[in-house]
């Protein structure tokens, strides 16, 4: 079968990496790729949100399944224009991808199915956020309703950050349409974990554990970015963790978008935040994290393309996935300055001394080629990914392979996986 992956990052990259084990495949596209999906598709100058010349590409070309990772498309209605033309293709509905692209409408869901969930308030204008700020007190966190490429959460420190934040974002247009309506919620303390779920609309089959990395900087300090890292299993999802996201956030998350006419038919991505035997949810996302995807698909046994097979036919019953026992851990290489104002056009170089290691993959994000060399082309640009038998192992192997990777002001945190090794 031919296979035609929609995206440009290290998501898509270890997408593209998982589907082309499959025996069932026989081309993968990639549309519009990177140098890293080149290695092992053919990449399609079509951006994601031409939806028209991705249809009329899959149509000429036989696409037997389309495999959609970034939000944008989604949002964009592509599922229900593939479908509609008779076309296989895995992700949400664009009446489903609201649960990510909408903020506003993910809290009010929760608030209405029972999904334990942060404190909040929902604003359009600037007075009455102020007065929910100095109700509910600092630290508090503000986010953008719609999308913002994974930067719209700011958590204030201060009354004035905070004050000048809701400013921003609905006057100052710091956002631009996404922030036009904020949502404002209480700081949750505990410790993140990202949940995935594959689910037709009815089943749900979890992914393995995994944990970003949000903030820039080690010890968690700095700004949040899209990512800076991530690993799997993650230790803090205990076996009764587990349980409780399964049957708190994901079933009530599924059965009540069912239950609002918008049965939910992809990958889930739940944010949690977990206290003690506690779990609240940050947030949901339509799609496969990035970087949670890359170290869950190294670590995935089962080969994925039935699985996604069988959710875009809406049907996963009788479906499991196998894991290997091995952790993994992706270090992501980013420009220097990111998430700000960042450089590209950089020749990265010792790639190849990367790519000889064992349990290994450079997954490429924002990368490029020019004259025969691959250069930096975005704010997160490698996602070094390695296996290994324990969280130590795997970690000691992705920093192996980050030192042999440079270019001129690379950026990494240094303690991704640390959280795992003091538990």
């Amino acid at each position: 079968m031919n296979v035609l992956v929609i995206g440009s990052g290290g998501r898509e990259h270890a997408l593209v990496w998982k589907i082309s084990q499959s025996p069932l495949v026989t081309k993968v596209y990639c549309a519009p790729g990177n140098p890293g999906t080149g290695l092992i598709a053919e990449n399609v100058p079509l951006k994601v949100d031409d939806l028209d010349g991705l249809l009329a590409f899959a149509r000429a070309n036989g696409i037997d399944l389309t495999v959609v990772g970034p939000e944008l498309p989604l949002s964009l209605g592509i599922v229900d224009r593939f479908e509609e033309n008779g076309l296989a293709i895995f992700g949400a509905r664009q009446n489903a991808a609201i649960i990510e692209a909408s903020k506003a409408f993910s809290k009010d869901l929760m608030h209405k199915y029972g999904v334990p969930t942060a404190a909040y308030g929902v604003f359009t204008e600037v007075e009455p956020a102020v007065a929910f700020i100095d109700k509910t007190g600092i630290p508090i966190v503000i986010k953008a309703d719609g999308l913002a490429a994974g930067k719209g959460v700011i958590i204030a420190q201060s009354r004035d950050e905070a004050v000048a934040t809701v400013r921003d974002m609905l006057s100052g247009n710091a956002f631009g349409a996404a922030g036009s309506r904020v949502v404002i919620e209480e700081f949750l303390v505990g410790e993140e974990a990202s949940f995935l779920a594959f689910t037709d609309g009815k089943n749900i089959i979890p992914l393995a554990s995994a944990q970003d990395h949000k903030a820039v900087y080690d010890g968690d300090q700095g700004p949040n970015t899209g990512g800076m890292g991530a690993y799997s299993p993650a230790p803090v999802v205990t076996p009764a963790i587990h349980e409780k996201a399964m049957a708190e956030v994901m079933r009530r998350t599924v059965d009540g978008m069912a239950a609002e006419g918008r049965p939910y038919r992809g990958v889930l991505y739940a944010g949690l935040m977990v206290n003690g035997g506690e779990v609240k949810t940050l947030e949901f996302n339509a799609r496969f994290g990035d970087p949670e995807c890359q170290p869950l698909l190294m670590r995935m046994k089962s080969d994925i393309v039935p699985v996604l097979l069988a959710v875009a036919r809406g049907d996963l019953s009788g479906v499991s996935i196998e894991w290997h026992d091995k952790a993994a851990v992706c270090v992501v290489m980013a420009a220097g300055g990111y998430p700000g104002d960042y450089r590209t056009g950089d020749e990265i170089r010792g790639l190849d001394g990367a790519a000889a290691l064992d349990d290994l993959v450079v997954f490429h994000a924002g990368t490029a080629e020019a004259d025969g060399k691959i250069i930096t082309s975005g704010g997160r640009v490698l996602g070094v990914t390695a296996l290994g038998s324990t969280v130590q192992d795997a970690i000691d192997r992705a920093y192996q392979g980050v030192a042999t990777i440079t270019w001129d002001g690379v950026h990494f945190r240094r303690d991704i996986g640390a959280k795992a090794l003091k538990r």
